[in-house]
């Protein structure tokens, strides 16, 4: 688990590194490194997105992150690792900081747990995630910030309304 977590955290920086330096060519910041509090990471999740065409910063994209949240296991409480992965389309203005984000994805969980309180008979481990946020970030990179809704789809088709918040920096 140890050697995930670092190979991600490797694998992130070597991205930054090389995005910086297309960066200082003039180009579009298209790719955006940002913890959030809340959402499919639970507690917290660090997490990448980036767009699928490299010269525009909205469009169709993906979020890659790592995080973690707390689980009750026979009435105990243990942290569980969460792995959210998603695709999302970002709408706005070329020119613009502000833009708006709808998503969906799954989200890895290191255990089996149940949402809030609410029991279901059969848990898993994967779980289901919808995003609806407000993103602000400059166009030629800096500091970002994002805010919205992020419903999570338990196990059983349930919906569990969640919110999140989440500060980075796009490059």
């Amino acid at each position: 688990m140890k050697n995930t977590v670092l190979l991600l955290l490797v694998a992130v920086l070597l991205i930054t590194a090389s995005q910086r330096l297309a960066a200082q060519d003039g180009n579009v910041a298209n790719k955006l490194f940002y913890v959030e509090f809340g959402g499919p990471g639970f507690i917290m999740s660090t997490n990448l997105d980036s767009r699928f065409k490299s010269d525009t910063r909205l469009g169709f994209g993906f979020r890659l992150g790592a995080g973690f949240g707390v689980g009750e296991f026979d009435e105990v409480q243990r942290t569980v690792y969460t792995f959210p992965a998603g695709i999302n389309y970002i709408f706005g203005k070329p020119n613009s900081a502000s833009a708006f984000e709808v998503g969906a994805g799954a989200s890895y969980l290191s255990r089996k747990m149940s949402l809030y309180n609410y029991e279901v008979e059969e848990e898993g481990n994967v779980i289901g995630f919808l995003t609806f946020m407000f993103r602000v970030a400059p166009v030629n990179g800096g500091m970002s910030f994002r805010i919205g809704f992020t419903p999570i789809i338990g196990t059983a088709g349930d919906l569990f309304p969640m919110g999140a918040i989440g500060f980075g920096y796009a490059f």
